[in-house]
Order: C-alpha cells, then sequence, then structure tokens
C-alpha cells in the first residue's frame, strides 16, 4: 500500500500555489536548442546593467584575501559569516539616517532577499486565528506567506481600469477589509505586477487610520527607481507609526539579486521581535560584503534609474503606436495588455529567445510584464512582441 505522506502535511501548505519565477536562461536554451548566450531575460526585474561594479570589486577582493591567506583562520569560507550583520546594519544606518529621521541599527533587519523579510514578518505576527489584507493585483509573495501561516486573507479591489492609477491599490477598499483579528496589511510601493504608485499624502492618511494592532508592511523593493517628489519618505514616519515596517531589496537596482539580500527598517521593539524568528546566519558573507559596497555605489543607481526612465519613454512610445493598452509604471518594468493570446504570445517570444513574464497568476491572463532592459534589449523585445502578435 504506497504511503501518501503528502497528507499529512498542514492543510494550509497543501492547499499553496507557490511562486512562479521568470524562467531561467539555461533551461530556454536547454529546452529550444538556442544557442547559448543569444537570449535576453526580460522577465524578473532584474537590472539590465548588472550588479554594482564596486559590489563585483569587493567581493573579488574578498575571495583573493581567501586565497591569499589559506592558513588565516579569520578569512576563509568555511566560518560562518557574522550573524548580525553589524558592518552592513551600521552602514545601512548611516545611509538612511537623515536630518529628520535618525536610524540606528537596531531599527533594521536583514533578509535572504526582502521576500526573507516577507516570511518573517507573516511568521511573527500571523496565526490561523488572524488574517492580513492586500490588493487584490498585489505581489504573490503576499499571500504565500500569509497562506504559509495559516491565516486568512483578505483581498481589496483595485482602482479600476479607468481611474488615473488604474489596477492600483485602493486605499479605501483596503481600510473597508481590515477586520478586528487582521493583524497586517501589505503594501508595495510601487507596486509589482502594476508599476502603480501610492502618494506620499494618500499612504501617510491610510496610516493615521489603521488601528495600532495592525502592522503595515509598505514592500519599497523598487523605491530607488521612482523619481515623483510626492513619493513618500516613509522611514520619516517612524516615530509616528510603531506599527510601520518598511522592507527594501539589494536585488533590483543594486544588481544582486543572485546573492539573495535584503532588510527591513521598524521600529526597534518591531526588529528585535523579527531577529527572534530570523534563522541564524540568513545572509552570506559575500553578501554582506556586496551589500556594504553597493551603498557606496550611487554612480550605479544613478546610471540604472536613467536608463530606467528612458527605457520606460521607449516602451510607452512603443505601446502608443501599436494602440496598445499598459499600465502607467514607476517600476524598471511595464506591465503591456496583449489580448486573448497572451500565453501563446509570451511562448512565441520564447522562441525567439526573448523572456517576458505572463501574469495570469495576478489575475491578468491578457497583461505581459516586461522588465525594462537597455535600448538594445528593448528594441529587440518590441521586435519579438510585433512579431509574436502576427502569428
Amino acid at each position: 500500500m504506497e504511503l501518501k505522506t503528502w497528507k499529512y502535511a498542514v492543510s494550509a501548505i497543501q492547499e499553496l500555489n507557490p511562486y512562479l519565477p521568470g524562467k531561467p536562461i539555461e533551461e530556454l536554451e536547454r529546452e529550444l536548442g538556442i544557442e547559448a548566450g543569444t537570449t535576453i531575460k526580460l522577465a524578473s526585474n532584474e537590472n539590465p546593467l548588472g550588479a554594482s561594479p564596486k559590489a563585483i570589486a569587493a567581493i573579488q577582493a574578498k575571495l583573493n584575501e581567501y586565497n591569499n591567506n589559506p592558513t588565516d583562520r579569520m578569512r576563509t569560507l568555511e566560518l560562518y559569516p557574522d550573524g548580525s550583520g553589524h558592518h552592513l546594519k551600521q552602514k545601512l544606518a548611516d545611509k538612511l539616517s537623515t536630518d529628520n529621521t535618525r536610524i540606528s541599527t537596531e531599527h533594521i533587519t536583514l533578509g535572504n532577499g526582502s521576500n526573507d523579510i516577507l516570511d518573517l514578518i507573516a511568521r511573527t505576527f500571523l496565526t490561523i486565528r488572524r488574517d492580513a489584507v492586500f490588493s487584490e493585483y498585489a505581489f504573490a509573495v503576499y499571500p504565500i506567506v500569509t497562506k504559509a501561516a495559516g491565516a486568512g486573507r483578505h483581498i481589496a479591489k483595485a482602482h479600476p481600469t479607468d481611474h488615473t492609477m488604474p489596477y492600483g491599490h485602493n486605499l479605501k477598499a483596503m481600510l473597508h477589509q481590515i477586520r478586528g483579528n487582521t493583524h497586517i496589511v501589505f503594501i508595495a510601493n510601487p507596486n509589482n505586477p502594476t508599476g502603480t504608485w501610492l502618494n506620499s499624502d494618500e499612504l501617510e492618511h491610510f496610516m493615521q487610520q489603521v488601528p495600532v494592532h495592525v502592522v503595515v508592511v509598505i514592500d519599497e523593493a523598487y523605491c530607488e527607481y521612482v523619481d515623483h517628489i510626492a513619493y513618500p519618505n516613509t522611514l520619516e514616519w517612524l516615530d509616528n507609526y510603531p506599527n510601520l515596517i518598511v522592507t527594501r531589496t539589494f536585488s533590483k537596482i543594486h544588481g544582486l539579486a543572485g546573492l539573495r539580500i535584503g532588510y527591513s527598517v521598524s521600529s526597534p521593539e518591531i526588529a528585535d521581535l523579527l531577529n527572534r524568528v530570523r534563522q541564524p546566519f540568513n545572509v552570506n558573507s559575500l553578501a554582506l560584503t556586496a551589500a556594504e559596497a553597493a551603498l557606496d555605489d550611487d554612480e550605479h543607481v544613478e546610471k540604472s534609474a536613467e536608463l530606467n526612465r528612458r527605457g520606460l519613454q521607449q516602451w510607452e512610445q512603443a505601446c502608443k503606436q501599436r494602440e496598445l493598452d499598459y499600465i502607467p509604471s514607476v517600476g524598471n518594468f511595464i506591465t503591456v495588455k496583449v489580448g486573448e493570446n497572451a500565453q501563446l504570445i509570451y511562448e512565441a517570444m520564447l522562441r525567439e529567445a526573448v523572456i517576458v513574464r505572463p501574469v495570469a497568476n495576478y489575475n491578468l491572463p491578457q497583461h505581459l510584464r516586461i522588465t525594462i532592459g537597455t535600448k538594445e534589449q528593448n528594441e529587440r523585445c518590441i521586435a519579438a512582441l510585433d512579431k509574436a502578435m502576427k502569428l
């Protein structure tokens, strides 16, 4: 008799729909016999300029230390990393502090990517008797970590397509979803996969109305790409809202997605709770080294943001010329409505060695999300889209 051990897993886990990553380049080239190195991937919102040069140099220097000092037991890879991430947290605190806000290391929690932080938050504040609120087109990790914790989910309707921020977070609807057993509200600003955003006035007005027992998580993975004066500096709100957690990442504009490192900034009390749940040594030594160096690379950040601004304009113009609806974005991606054959168009683009992202799992079955690449990558992607849509 076959023993189906999966039946003994927690029911919430059995019912969980896993995260669907963008298709890896190597997998596509292997499956379709595409020449290695000819594929472009514009599916996962990675930085087309690559990692921060200063971060790469710091990693190389660290590895050289290991190679040149094989007997130095303080410099070898078999030793665990600094579990507290002290130097990175100190550098983050200095970088994030302003005249209006003083950030200390006690405000910061480090994660194996900001997704790790989102999971820590869910495990800290959610149970089977509690629930979380998020928008209907919000980042896929929010329902995953919520359900994994056994908690309930209340999904707020987003703005309609004729709104000035189509598909964006409707904060009034989100407030309406908050109940007595709600303990987390997840907000992505800008949001993935829509690229929509919330300005400072509307978001702080929302914070003022949220009950103090509800933790508000503002996920700012794409914040460095936003070029609007009304975009909020949420770190300046920490003293006024002890229930606020801001999450950020080194995966996007800093180009360190392969190293998996992110962080949150919150009250010291919340940070203490998250650090109790956090796995020991959840950030590796090279990631810590790279992130520290990336914080010094303002030139790379500025170049990446400028390239993205030009790329967004390039895509918006292309969409208008083709009369394709798109969701106005301030992130490093654009979500384009290509019609009922979106999946077939995606597959046809794969055969052109261009990887984009279908978003039917976000209830956007007629859309494709396309990462902003270099000018040349964008041109090639547009040409592949044109060809695919004619099939």
